[in-house]
């Protein structure tokens, strides 16, 4: 009622447009992080920043990103469209001489926002006079944001603002890393957290480097919590704090060996917080729901229209029907080419592997270069890896995965080959086709030889400074070489 009212009043008000009571919109976005927060469970870590936030508002046990790489979901949520229909699927694409654009009928959001006569500003945190962080993958005019800082606003102005940092990169790649900001932690908190507290997810194993990296991240998690606090703080003191939705998100799961870039739920599934006018406090939603909704929904608390061609969907409005399931893609992440899609709903996971004659963890220099990843292949090598730990280590892949995700949370179990799950395999398989028809997947084509050189031209310039180790570059252009080959043979 109180967004209908709103709207109404904009129609027939123009001068509405910098009413004070128009709500602000506050995006907070983290990178690489998992639902690793003690309102979603965890018990190794306190995070009362973000439990006080779900305590004031709503949280979402079964939220899930699109895509699971950082470059290709920001364009997902920033259009409120999958990417896989904008052509935007490809992590960092259309950055070489090639261009990505997108559809004449497809807007920004914040332009979006700009257009009903709101601020709009992107910064990371604390705001350092630059804008935050994009990552868009196509042709996009910077000139959607006014500014990094929604203090810039003129006088009555509600404002969108988004706040990108760098949530789980705090913990780096390696030792350094984690000792940067688990320092961090205990000099701002008074402690560290302790290798003892970690529990691994059964399909990782006990390696000293691998525990160490986990309890790092969960020193980035509090470290981002403190973050979201001081955010909290400022809108407080400013007096803006209760009429400002506050939506706190993440840009996909964990960057780990089974996590980024992976359609299981360790890559896919986020925490989604909201809090602010019109949200009744303490409100828990178990349907699942998709990270591109973000866009609707906040068009929607501010009373602008959602437009028509927007495949996200308002999940806070009263006349909201749940989804019965979402569904992600992943397609090529640097120089690494893969073709993977997925559909979800509540108890179950299909995922269909494209390109099944490839080993799960093909070359990629960027997660290669991690401890945590040369460690587990230490590990593989000493004959070390349990049953479970070594599914990750295998040469090629099933075409389909099934998974029972109530007696199966960590998708350990394949049921696609069970007669028993016939019938559900089926059904799934249908979800994801007829999704992919409808919504226009345009990865059911390979991205063609030319865009993909255009593409890795950028990633090999840019590493080719004396500043960066040569061997890190030769072994990107050996990994181009070697997804060149496979193509030619069919692989």
């Amino acid at each position: 009622m109180i967004r209908i009212t709103l709207f109404l009043c904009l129609l027939c008000c123009p001068s509405a447009l910098f009413a004070g009571d128009r709500p602000n919109i506050v995006w907070i976005i983290p990178d690489d992080m998992s639902a690793n927060f003690g309102c979603y469970g965890e018990t190794a870590i306190e995070t009362p920043n973000v439990d006080r936030l779900a305590s004031r508002g709503v949280k979402f046990t079964n939220a899930f990103v699109t895509a699971p790489v950082c470059s290709t979901c920001r364009s997902a949520f920033i259009t409120g469209m999958y990417q896989t229909s904008i052509g935007a699927h490809h992590h960092r694409s259309g950055r070489g001489e090639l261009k990505i654009h997108l559809p004449d009928n497809i807007k920004l959001v914040p332009k979006i926002f700009q257009e009903a006569g709101y601020h709009t500003s992107i910064t990371g945190w604390p705001v350092n006079g630059k804008l935050g962080k994009t990552d868009y993958n196509f042709q996009w005019d910077p000139s959607v944001y006014d500014s990094n800082d929604w203090s810039e606003r003129k006088d009555g102005q509600p404002f969108f603002a988004q706040i990108q940092t760098q949530g789980g990169k705090l913990r780096g790649k390696d030792a350094q890393g984690w000792k940067k900001v688990s320092s961090a932690a205990e000099k701002r908190l008074g402690s560290r957290t302790k290798n003892d507290a970690v529990k691994l997810p059964p399909y990782y194993p006990d390696h000293p480097d691998v525990i160490r990296d986990w309890a790092a991240y969960l020193d980035s998690v509090r470290m981002t919590d403190v973050m979201v606090g001081e955010v909290i703080a400022r809108l407080e003191s400013e007096g803006v704090l209760d009429n400002t939705l506050v939506l706190f998100m993440t840009d996909h799961g964990i960057s780990h060996a089974r996590g980024k870039q992976f359609l299981y739920d360790e890559g896919l599934h986020v925490p989604l917080v909201i809090s602010g006018p019109g949200i009744e406090p303490g409100g828990v939603r178990q349907d699942v729901v998709e990270h591109i909704d973000i866009a609707a929904l906040s068009l929607a608390a501010a009373g602008i229209k959602i437009p028509d061609t927007m495949q996200a969907k308002d999940i806070l409005a009263a006349n909201y029907k749940p989804r019965e399931a979402v569904f992600a893609a992943r397609d090529r992440c640097d120089e690494t080419v893969d073709h993977i899609r997925s559909v979800r709903t509540k108890d179950f996971k299909y995922i269909r592997n494209f390109l099944p004659n490839r080993p799960y963890l093909q070359p990629c220099a960027y997660k290669d270069a991690k401890a945590i990843l040369i460690a587990i292949r230490e590990y593989h090598a000493a004959g070390k890896l349990d049953e479970v730990q070594q599914l990750l280590m295998r040469e090629t892949r099933p075409n389909e995965e099934l998974y029972d995700l109530q007696s199966d949370p960590y998708e350990i179990n394949n049921l696609a080959d069970d007669p028993q799950h016939a019938d559900k395999l089926i059904q799934m398989r249908r979800r994801l086709d007829t999704w992919m028809e409808e919504t226009g997947d345009l990865g059911r084509e390979s991205e063609s030889p030319a865009m993909y050189d255009s593409d890795m031209k950028v990633y090999t310039d840019r590493l080719s400074s004396p500043k960066f180790d040569p061997a890190h570059l030769q072994e990107i252009k050996d990994n181009i070489a070697l997804m060149k080959k496979w193509a030619a043979e069919g692989k």
